[in-house]
């Protein structure tokens, strides 16, 4: 069964230092980074299975590639999440929109492509316009098709695009509140 939501927004504000996150949480941001190909996120987080987060949203790509910091114990993990939405920049605020498109990456594995069928029911329920399915479908397919040929390496695939990310070396998680 599908779990069918509306489209999930999300902002960062770079002058302010903050991310307002999809369910409207204001949360204070520790680093923003802007290169000339996206922009880099690092925050606390005070989700129970998480402390931490990393994120890079790439908008040509049509990306954002996170990497959650998980607490002890969380036994379902994934080295990159990658999700796949639309990105824009106005006034140092940057927004995504979610196309429900998600892709799992864990090293010495191929990718694992989830939530086509969120997608599916959110363009037959009328929550996303079928330009914008058809947009996800191919950010999707471009993206695992680039990363199975760079040997499953989603990092070799982005270099091979002029992209170069970077995670933080240590982290501090935030405590579960």
């Amino acid at each position: 069964m599908t779990n069918l939501h509306p489209v999930k927004e999300e902002t960062f504000n770079l002058k302010a230092n903050t991310n307002i996150d999809p369910k409207g949480f204001l949360r204070r941001v520790d680093t923003y980074r802007e290169t000339e190909f996206g922009l880099y996120m690092a925050r606390g987080a005070d989700h129970p299975n998480f402390g931490y987060l990393e994120s890079w949203l790439l908008p040509e790509l049509g990306l954002r590639a996170n990497i959650f910091h998980y607490r002890d114990g969380v036994t379902e993990r994934e080295d990159i999440y990658i999700d796949v939405v639309e990105i824009s920049v106005e006034n140092d605020v940057w927004t995504t929109r979610d196309l429900y498109v998600d892709l799992i990456w864990n090293n010495g594995n191929g990718v694992e492509v989830v939530d086509i069928d969120e997608l599916a029911a959110a363009t037959s329920a009328g929550l996303i316009s079928a330009e914008d399915a058809e947009r996800a479908i191919e950010v999707t397919l471009a993206a695992v098709e680039g990363i199975t040929r760079h040997n499953d390496s989603p990092a070799q695939w982005l270099k091979s695009q002029g992209i170069t990310i970077d995670w933080a070396k240590n982290v501090t998680l935030v405590p579960v509140p």
